[in-house]
Parts: structure tokens; sequence; C-alpha cells
């Protein structure tokens, strides 16, 4: 089991202030990570079974270093990649895709920005208690199944705008692509270009390169999901979906 252990170093990486140990756990699964946000890009099922080994992966890590509110958004996570490949597995009679790349229409967008600036808003002003209620919920539940995990001692957040921002705009996307708007990869441009300033002001730059690496992914897969919507007659903003 030592595999799973954040403390089995695959290789110290000397960037930044006192340089960052890469785990095996953590290569594997943000390697995992990559390849299911690549085989996304190309409208490829089998990014979420990618995406599920890697959403279990994070979670071991989040077990270990005893983040516990973030191991419970990987459960939701995993159960977004289980919707996902059911979603873009149906067919219809002709056994085409029944999903189709396309944008929100206008309604739609409107309403998925009503909510997430909304959900910014209050998470923003609410994250230290949301987190405390998360990981409480974690460890109540792990120790009813056995485990001997107690409370850990939490600290207020340090980027609570950022990360409520993340955090909010990481779930709409999410549930957008699961139903193939293209909206989902302007999101997670979004999402990785404000990790990548997190991380490099932290002095994180491993894990900002990373970021910057997902941030290029995600600007591809913005260019050939717009290519595929266009092919397929949908235009952004558009009275219908």
């Amino acid at each position: 089991m030592s595999f799973f252990s954040t403390s089995n170093i695959l290789v110290h990486i000397p960037l930044g202030a006192g340089g960052y140990d890469l785990s095996w756990i953590e290569a594997i699964g943000t390697l995992f990570g990559l390849l299911c946000i690549w085989y996304a890009s190309k409208e490829k099922i089998i990014n979420y079974l990618f995406g599920l080994i890697n959403v279990t992966l994070f979670a071991v890590i989040f077990f270990q270093i005893q983040l516990y509110a973030s191991l419970l958004l990987q459960l939701f996570f995993f159960v977004a990649n289980i919707y996902g490949w059911y979603a873009w597995s149906r067919q219809t009679q002709d056994h085409q895709a029944e999903l189709k790349i396309r944008w929100l229409s206008l309604p739609k967008a409107l309403m998925w920005g009503a909510i997430c600036i909304l959900g910014i808003a209050l998470m923003t002003f609410n994250i230290d208690r949301v987190f405390a209620s998360l990981t409480q919920i974690s460890v109540t539940a792990m120790q009813a199944l056995g485990l001997g995990v107690q409370m850990p001692e939490l600290q207020p957040d340090a980027f609570p705008f950022w990360d409520s921002t993340m955090m909010v705009l990481s779930i709409a996307a999410m549930i957008l692509m699961t139903r193939k708007y293209v909206e989902n990869w302007l999101l997670w441009v979004v999402i990785d270009v404000i990790s990548v300033a997190i991380f490099a002001y932290q002095g994180v730059y491993a894990m900002a390169l990373e970021y910057v690496i997902l941030t290029l992914i995600a600007l591809n897969g913005s260019w050939l999901w717009i290519r595929a919507a266009t092919r397929n007659h949908s235009r952004p903003l558009s009275s219908v979906a």
C-alpha cells in the first residue's frame, strides 16, 4: 500500500522555495487528470474512465492530508463522471450520439451566469463555514465506517474569493461538460488561469506549471468544441440550445 502514500516520493522538483516533492500517487493522479481533459477535448467517452481514476486517487490524497472537505467534493466529481459517461453513451435510433456539442441558449447562459455569480458571492463570505461543515460531515461518515479519524484543525482560507470562484466554476464546468456545452471549456480556462496565478504567488511553481499545461489543453478544447458546435449549426447566445 506504500504506492498510495503521499510520503512515497517519485521525484523532488527543484522549483520554488525548497522545491516540491511529487509523490507517486499525485503524479499518477495528475497524469490521469491530464488524459481525462485531453480526451474530453476530443469528445472521447474514455475521458470519464480517466476522470474516475483521477478523482479516486485525489480523494486518497485528500484523506491522507486531512482535507476532508475536498475529499467530499471528489465524491461529487465521481458521480458527475459516471453521469457524464452515461449521458455521452446514449445514442439515437440511427446509432448517433444523442448529445451534440453546442452552445448554451441565451436564457440558459443567463441562468448559469446568475447561478455562478450568486454561488461565488455566497461562498466568498461563507467558505470557512462551508468547508468546516463539509469536513464535519466527512469525519462523521468516516467514523461511522470505523475509520479512526478526528476533526482536523482548520485554518481560515487565504484566498476566499478566488477559492470560491474556482470551486463554483469547477462544479458548473463539470456539469456543462456532461451535457456537451462549449461553455464548459471557457470556464476551465478561467479556472486554470486563476490556479496558475495562485500557485505562482505561493511559490509552488511545479503546480503552476501543471496548470499552465491544463490551460493550454482547455484552450485547445475550446477551439475544437467551437468548431464542432459550428458544424452542428449551434451559435452562441441563440434563442435555442
